[in-house]
């Protein structure tokens, strides 16, 4: 139980992180990028996979199947 709860608080971080980024980022539309040039910019980006990576590990950390020591 404190193996999944770490995880999934490890995810929320990471997520987190990566979704201040693409927010921070969202800026770059008003000073006259195009979307094309948006979704280019971000997919160039490193920290922005944090979010799907925490979203991911967040999602592991839930559905993954308990072992029958957790019980």
């Amino acid at each position: 139980m404190i193996f999944r709860a770490f995880w999934l608080l490890t995810g929320f971080g990471i997520a987190v992180s990566g979704g201040v980024s693409l927010i921070g980022y969202l800026n770059l539309l008003t000073t006259g990028y195009s979307f094309k040039e948006f979704i280019d910019f971000i997919i160039s980006r490193p920290e922005c996979y944090l979010l799907p990576i925490g979203i991911l590990t967040i999602s592991a950390s839930i559905y993954f199947p308990c072992s029958s020591e957790d019980e």
